[in-house]
């Protein structure tokens, strides 16, 4: 996709403040300081639209980004940071989760991981609920950059092997430093794009 317009639209808490839009909505999930908003700057040719921070957890809103008028990313809270209270963890998966299961216009959910590390225990229980919803998830192994070209395919398979993936969810390696990944991530998310509901039938699953 060639993107020529794109900015963030709305920073929601609860369903009446999301956006009263029909558009596709791709919802981007990934541990804190994982890259979410690296990944979101690049694919979107912008520098500083996705605010990069240096504190875990500053993100704890969805941030509503629209993409040509004619779709939505949606960057959630980040998980696994330590320092942020019982309290917070609970609102914010709370908030994830009323919007995942509730959001008709999710069309898929995009799972960030760091290519460097195997996947995390929360990344394998994000997937997991992914799984369990039968939401469609893309994973995009970032930081490419940082690892050997030789070695990218051995890091590609423990990360499948880690989250136990499914066949039919794409496996994309990414450099948000590089643009490695770009157009395949875009492939991927534009072929959900025309589904009329986000999660896929017993038919479609087995082609």
């Amino acid at each position: 996709m060639k993107v020529t317009k794109s900015e963030i639209v709305t920073s929601a808490v609860k369903p009446e403040q999301y956006p009263p839009t029909h558009f596709p909505e791709f919802a981007l999930a990934g541990r804190s300081n994982v890259g979410k908003s690296s990944f979101i700057n690049k694919m979107l040719n912008r520098k500083n639209l996705a605010r990069i921070s240096q504190r875990p957890g500053k993100t704890q809103t969805l941030n509503f980004y629209i993409i040509n008028d004619i779709m939505h990313f949606v960057d959630v809270p980040g998980y696994g940071f330590a320092k942020v209270s019982k309290k917070e963890v609970e609102a914010w998966g709370k908030m994830i989760e009323t919007y995942f299961m509730q959001r008709e216009q999710l069309r898929a959910a995009v799972l960030i991981v760091d290519l460097r590390h195997p996947p995390s225990k929360d990344d394998i229980m994000m997937y997991d609920w992914f799984k369990h919803f039968e939401i469609p998830a893309i994973v995009i192994a970032t930081k490419a950059d940082k690892i050997p070209k030789g070695k990218h395919q051995k890091h590609l398979k423990i990360v499948r092997e880690t989250l136990q993936m499914v066949e039919d969810d794409h496996l994309i390696l990414f450099s948000s430093e590089t643009g490695l990944g770009k157009d395949k991530a875009w492939s991927a998310i534009e072929s959900y794009m025309t589904k009329d509901k986000r999660r896929l039938s017993t038919s479609e699953s087995e082609e």
